[in-house]
C-alpha cells in the first residue's frame, strides 16, 4: 500500500506500548494514531479511528489478543492484525492465526522483524516468526529482497550504504544528519542516488527493501 499506514497499539503495560509508539512513530510512513489496555478500550478505539493495523499483545488483562483478533476478524474483516507475543510456543501462533492474525512475532524479536512484519501484511502477506513457522510445519515465505537489487547494492558508496543500513533502523533524514554530520539536503541526496541505483520509486519501498535487506 502507498501512504501512511496506521497503526493501533494493544498492551496492557504502559512502558511497552511507549517503547513501540517511540520506536514505530520514528519509522517514515507508519503513525501511531491510538493506544489501548484491553480488549473493550481497543474495540471502542478501533471503531472511532479505523487503523490500517492493529499491533496486539497475546496474554492482556481484559481479554486475549486472540480473542480480540477474532472479534476485530469479525466486525472489520478488511482490518489486519499483528500479535506480539512474549511466548515463543508453535501452539499459541497457530491459534492466533486461526482467529484470523495476520502475523505473530516474538517481543525479543529484533525492532527490523516488527517493521518487516507491518510492510509484509500491509502488502497482502503473512508474516511468522521463522522458528515457529518451522516447528508449526507452515509455508515459510521468504522476504529476502530479490536477486537482481541484492546485486544493484555493490553498486552503492560506502556511505550509502551506511544510510541504507540507518533506514532499516528507522531513522529519519533528520536523525541521519546528526549521526554522520551531514546535512539534511545531502542525507536527502544519498535516498535519490540509492533509490535510482536500486531502480525503486518510492520512499515506502525503500524503507520496505532496507529492512528486508537486514533481516534476510
Amino acid at each position: 500500500m502507498t501512504g501512511t499506514i496506521d497503526i493501533l497499539l494493544v498492551d496492557d503495560h504502559q512502558l511497552v506500548r511507549d517503547g513501540l509508539r517511540l520506536r514505530l512513530d520514528a519509522i517514515e510512513g507508519f503513525r501511531v494514531v491510538g493506544e489501548a489496555s484491553n480488549m473493550p478500550e481497543a474495540l471502542s478505539v478501533m471503531e472511532r479511528l479505523r487503523p490500517h493495523l492493529v499491533l496486539t499483545d497475546l496474554s492482556m488483562k481484559g481479554g486475549s489478543g486472540v480473542a480480540l483478533t477474532r472479534e476485530i476478524r469479525v466486525r472489520r474483516p478488511e482490518m489486519h492484525v499483528l500479535v506480539l507475543s512474549m511466548h515463543n510456543n508453535a501452539e499459541y501462533m497457530a491459534e492466533a492465526r486461526a482467529a484470523g492474525a495476520s502475523g505473530y512475532v516474538l517481543k525479543d524479536a529484533p525492532a527490523t522483524e516488527i517493521i518487516a512484519a507491518i510492510y509484509t501484511i500491509l502488502g497482502g502477506g503473512s508474516y511468522f516468526n521463522d522458528h515457529l513457522k518451522q516447528t508449526a510445519a507452515l509455508p515459510k515465505k521468504s522476504l529476502a529482497p530479490d536477486s537482481v537489487r541484492y546485486l544493484q547494492t555493490k553498486k552503492l558508496t560506502p556511505r550509502e550504504q551506511e544510510l541504507l543500513r540507518d533506514i532499516a533502523d528507522g531513522l529519519s533524514n533528520k536523525q541521519i544528519a546528526v549521526l554522520h554530520e551531514l546535512s539534511i539536503r545531502t542525507v536527502e541526496t544519498h535516498r535519490m542516488s540509492i533509490k535510482r541505483k536500486l531502480d525503486i520509486e518510492g520512499q515506502a519501498e525503500l524503507i520496505k527493501f532496507a529492512v528486508e535487506f537486514f533481516s534476510a
